[in-house]
């Protein structure tokens, strides 16, 4: 699966995208997260606060509760604003 960073959260980090094998026994985006996190001390900074975090699943917006397949593109972005 690809896994992408927008904004703070592609600082955070270090890095656009990555690919990823989905962890055996996942199956939702909520159940992705711990997984990403560990990655590193970036990882968790940019997931440590989930209020914050707005996710698609193939560029369709969901949530913690989407489900998710190996061949799938998760994005994570911050909330979007206009003004």
């Amino acid at each position: 699966m690809k896994i992408m960073y927008f904004a703070w959260l592609k600082e955070h980090t270090g890095c656009s995208s990555e690919d990823m094998n989905l962890p055996q026994g996942v199956n939702t985006v909520g159940g992705l997260i711990p997984h990403i996190a560990q990655k590193s001390l970036g990882h968790t900074t940019a997931l440590a606060n989930l209020d914050t975090v707005r996710v698609a699943v193939n560029r369709v917006y969901g949530d913690h509760k989407t489900p998710i397949a190996e061949s799938d593109e998760i994005a994570f972005f911050p909330p979007v604003t206009g003004g």
